[in-house]
């Protein structure tokens, strides 16, 4: 069995090892409004307990949450217990999900607000690396609402260990590393406009995240030519990548998920 045990790399200047592929938790949380293109039940404690033993069977030590993902976070926290220091937690601020919408709140008291009560939802004493959940004004909520400063202190208190942006834009990408330590950028075989994010913290130490590693929309590939594989091309070609976060709660797929990366980036070397 193909795992990823040997191939963790650093997580920026962070200080921590995380593992090349992340496992993202929205579907455990919520099934409204979210862009699959299939649907799907949300699976219940038992099968969630055992994809986490999968995944961290599999090399695994890297959750992604959020508020915004449902009841996600309020799940992991119990799941978790006693095997704190296993995982890497990634989890978001600023975006609210009540009811199938969305709302956002990039206040410094909400933004304290949120990380306390993720603290307590997660059943933990600090958050490995807390990212500010973008609307797409990456720039102005990074210049104007105070967040930024906030998270700084935040992590001075030792509650969060590293913080960033999970954002939509260049710009807003590189203040975010300019600034803090982490960007989570889209990049895929689709889109791959937030390139110079990448470069820019392959420059400078710092961490880059990836979501919609495997955007659907794979016609752009030659006849018979892989997609997932690809895609693994791609993103662990670039040096600045940490890991992929892939959002799956199929054994199948992320077993073969795991292999497929494995044999990417030993490929790579």
């Amino acid at each position: 069995m193909s795992s990823l045990h040997h191939l963790h790399r650093p997580l920026g200047n962070s200080g921590l090892q995380v593992s090349p592929l992340g496992l993202g938790t929205v579907k455990i949380g919520r099934d409204q409004g979210v862009k699959y293109p299939n649907g799907f039940t949300i699976p219940d404690d038992a099968s969630v307990r055992q994809l986490l033993a999968q995944a961290r069977d599999l090399g695994i030590n890297l959750l992604d949450t959020a508020p915004a993902y449902g009841n996600s976070e309020t799940r992991l926290g119990p799941l978790l217990r006693g095997q704190r220091q296993d995982w890497v937690i990634v989890s978001k601020v600023g975006e609210e999900f009540d009811n199938g919408l969305s709302s956002f709140d990039f206040s410094p008291a909400h933004t304290r607000y949120s990380v306390e009560r993720s603290l307590q939802r997660l059943e933990t004493d600090y958050i490995d690396m807390l990212l500010v959940h973008s609307d797409g004004n990456d720039v102005d909520i990074l210049q104007n609402s105070g967040i930024y400063q906030t998270l700084l202190a935040l992590k001075q208190e030792g509650k969060i260990r590293g913080f960033g942006l999970s954002g939509k834009t260049v710009a807003g990408g590189l203040l975010a590393l300019e600034q803090g330590d982490c960007a989570m950028v889209t990049y895929n075989l689709n889109e791959q406009a937030e390139l110079p994010v990448l470069d820019y913290a392959a420059e400078h130490g710092k961490a880059i995240l990836i979501k919609k590693a495997l955007a659907s929309g794979h016609a752009c590939l030659a006849p018979g030519a892989d997609p997932i594989r690809a895609s693994f091309e791609l993103i662990f070609a670039h040096p600045a990548v940490s890991s992929a976060i892939i959002g799956t709660i199929n054994a199948k797929h992320l077993s073969s998920n795991v292999a497929m990366a494995a044999e990417v980036i030993q490929a790579l070397r």
